[in-house]
């Protein structure tokens, strides 16, 4: 080895249980910090040249888990290695492959940059045996090895081509120590040794009794297969087993203690005593079982399943109205209904001192708040909460389990929630009940009607569980955008509360006070930094957003704090967002509300119309012209609404009389058109807004564009009412609509019309 080596300080990569021979080449799998370090240092000093890459390996004395490892915990002696392949990355760790050079002796080690360093010198081998001596010394070690390979199992053959092959005494007892199963610390004395007949009389001394081990073994190997059958044969095996692991007390997973911790574990849990009893059953059957059987994975995955679960129901803090309100009206503007439904609900659970009550059901349009209200319902009464996704499952396993017939088996969706949760009564929120599908391994939403049920599930029986469950204590809630796709009997057993959406007041009131500073924060701005006008932000949320949640209009805020931060960035200490300054930074407007005109011809009405969305306003025209008495609709109508324009027209030919006795229907052709005919449009509540347009047309009489009117006409000239009715008056209201015709049954409806949209005159018919 090329003297320079040793001139200057080395690298030094501290070994915790292995020791390294020179002439042997093995993998090490690099993770400490000073070992990262001594990578890098030796990188940077090698450069790319791997003939270069050289360190010195040495045992460090404490041999525990120590992450830090100062100089003089060092062994003396080392050996200097060659690093022939670096594979991985500091992130991860790095996978060496060395091989030993030559031993050394370290002379000053130090730490530098984080990595140990050392100075050391070449420790050569020292002997005063005769050249017979060492022939004979060569021998022995090589026949003991063979012989400590006879009693190892097949395929040794290479590792005895191997030994036959070696004349250097040296480097065979430098081969034999690196892989004989001797003590970390018997290696070290075997590399410390200078004088190789040392070294080698010490060598067949650990050898000899490696030999006379592996001897003993092998004869009460063969004796118990020789006298017993297979059976009991692994039956005293495993005892054996059990006996040496109990004498070396060594705690592994699968010995002894393991199952005593299991037993403890079942013991101090509170399970019910029929739970109690499959628990230890099973795990009889883990302790009679072979360690090697498949079947041990699946049973200890169920006791670990059985111990984790929540068995007794936590403390319940008492039920505070008040705080619920205080909690509701902080997280969650607008929505009194909703909020007035969760607080009696809420009170019903006090009185009833937490008894079981209805299952409640959130529908509504995306972005209005469903899940956020159930996170609120858990605080205000201090539970935990648990959220979990039905959307796209298929199978009713999902929800039930899966039986514990195969390794892969894992209980269903609602006891991994309460496992998750830890408790007995958390609030469980079932997300996207309405996108359930259903397969050929079954149907998830019939899985579910035990869970939904307050007379069932109080012994819930999940198939990988097995045994009864009780979730009567859990409080669920489920949310749907839709009623239409929920199977009967699993609506059945839940009460529905509709979220129908914000207000135009209510969407800005949420925007400045919750989703700016929001976005703000999220965008790094400070308060001062960015504020949007009362303008441009009701420019925003009229013509750039159309839903009746909040979640696109957190999209386009986001839109324009990205472009105040931008300005921000380039010098700007204040961003002030007129109109213009939004639609410099979101583009043109992407919606556009209709608004009533000033004046209407005869022949034109102003309908109202709901939307998922929210509601708008219509125009309905119509048209007389010569012809035969045909009558032409336009606009994408659906059959519905084709049908109350036949109805209206047969009201009106029915008095015709009272109308004009002068029209000759049979010789006219009437054609109604409803704008905007690339939307479909249908629904009965266009009725009474069709028989008022033919009306003002064939009487020659104007309509008050100003006046809107909604609800289903009947053949006989009733009107009845129709739904809706918050978001038509609050889409009148935005357009300029000063008077909205109604069914008088629709009065009730009024009462959920916020009180800034509905000061103006309704008039009921």
């Amino acid at each position: 080895m090329e003297s320079t080596l040793f001139n200057k300080p080395l690298p030094v990569l501290a070994l915790r249980n292995l020791v390294l021979f020179p002439g042997t080449t093995v993998p090490i799998r690099v993770g400490r910090a000073q070992s990262m370090a001594a990578i890098r240092a030796l990188k940077s000093e090698s450069g790319d040249g791997a003939q270069n890459q050289t360190l010195i390996a040495v045992l460090q004395k404490p041999l525990d888990q120590k992450e830090h490892i100062s100089p003089d915990e060092l062994h003396n002696i080392g050996v200097l290695v060659q690093v022939e392949r670096v594979r991985g990355n500091e992130k991860d760790g790095y996978q060496l492959v060395v091989r030993g050079l030559e031993r050394v002796r370290v002379r000053q080690a130090f730490e530098a940059n984080g990595a140990l360093k050392a100075i050391a010198e070449p420790l050569f081998e020292k002997t005063d045996a005769d050249a017979a001596t060492l022939k004979a010394l060569l021998d022995s070690v090589k026949t003991i090895s063979k012989q400590i390979l006879e009693f190892l199992p097949s395929g040794t053959d290479q590792m005895v081509t191997l030994v036959e092959g070696i004349s250097d005494l040296d480097f065979l007892v430098n081969v034999v120590a690196a892989n004989i199963e001797i003590t970390t610390e018997q290696k070290q004395e075997l590399l410390e040794l200078e004088d190789i007949k040392a070294r080698a009389l010490k060598l067949l001394d650990l050898m000899g009794h490696v030999r006379d081990e592996l001897k003993v073994r092998t004869e009460i190997r063969d004796k118990m297969t020789s006298k017993l059958g297979k059976n009991q044969r692994e039956a005293i095996l495993r005892e054996q087993m059990k006996a040496i692991q109990e004498e070396l007390a060594d705690g592994s997973e699968d010995g002894p203690a393991k199952t005593d911790d299991y037993r403890k574990k079942i013991d101090e849990s509170a399970m019910p005593e029929a739970v109690r009893k499959v628990a230890n059953d099973e795990l009889r059957r883990l302790e009679s079982l072979g360690q090697q059987s498949p079947e041990t994975h699946v049973i200890r995955n169920y006791l670990d399943l059985l111990i984790a679960m929540p068995w007794k129901t936590d403390a319940e803090e008492p039920i505070d109205l008040k705080k619920a309100r205080e909690v509701l009206d902080t997280d969650h503007y607008g929505l009194d209904k909703i909020k007035k439904r969760l607080i009696e609900h809420l009170a019903t659970m006090k009185l009833k001192e937490g008894g079981r009550g209805l299952i409640l059901l959130f529908t509504g349009p995306p972005g209005v708040g469903k899940t956020s209200l159930g996170q609120s319902i858990a605080k205000s009464l201090g539970r935990k909460f648990v959220r979990v996704s039905l959307g796209g499952v298929r199978d009713d396993a999902e929800v039930r389990g899966h039986r514990r017939t195969y390794v892969g088996a894992m209980p269903g969706r609602i006891i991994q929630g309460i496992k998750r949760a830890g408790s007995m009564n958390p609030v469980f929120l079932l997300d996207e009940i309405d996108k359930l599908g259903r397969g050929f391994q079954g149907d998830p939403a019939a899985a579910l009607l035990e869970v939904l049920d307050p007379e069932q599930n109080g012994t819930f029986m999940d198939h990988y569980m097995d045994v009864p469950y009780d979730l009567s204590k859990v409080l669920f809630i489920a949310t749907a955008n839709s009623l239409e796709t929920i199977p009967g009997p699993l609506l059945d057993r839940m009460e529905v509360i509709e979220l129908s959406g914000y207000t135009s007041a209510e969407k800005l009131h949420i925007a400045q006070n919750h989703l700016l500073p929001k976005q703000k924060e999220e965008h790094g701005l400070k308060d001062d930094q960015l504020m949007i006008e009362t303008d441009a932000m009701k420019h925003v949320i009229a013509h750039y957003t159309r839903e009746a949640g909040v979640r696109d209009l957190q999209r386009k805020i986001a839109g324009v704090a990205r472009a105040a931060t931008t300005k921000v960035v380039e010098g700007a200490e204040r961003v002030n967002i007129d109109i213009a300054a939004v639609e410099e930074a979101l583009g043109p407007s992407r919606f556009d509300h209709e608004v009533t005109e000033k004046q209407s011809p005869p022949g034109v009405v102003t309908g109202l119309a709901w939307t998922p969305v929210g509601g708008e306003i219509l125009f309905i025209e119509s048209a007389l012209m010569p012809g035969n008495g045909k009558l032409t609709l336009t606009g994408q109508l659906g059959d519905v609404m084709k049908e109350s324009a036949q109805i209206a027209l047969s009201l009106i030919r029915s008095r015709l009389p009272q109308v004009s006795a002068s029209l000759a229907f049979d010789k006219k052709d009437l054609h109604i058109h409803v704008p905007a005919g690339a939307i479909p449009k249908d629904g009965p509540s266009a009725g009474i807004a069709m028989l008022t347009c033919m009306a003002s047309l064939f009487t020659g009489r104007a309509i008050d564009p100003k006046l809107a009117m909604t609800g289903e006409v009947t053949l006989r000239g009733a009107v009845t009412p129709v739904g809706g009715i918050k978001e038509k008056i609050m889409a009148a209201h935005r357009a300029g609509v000063t008077k909205v015709i109604l069914a008088r049954k629709n009065e009730r409806d009024l009462r959920d019309v916020p009180d800034e949209v509905c000061f103006w005159h309704a008039v009921i018919t």
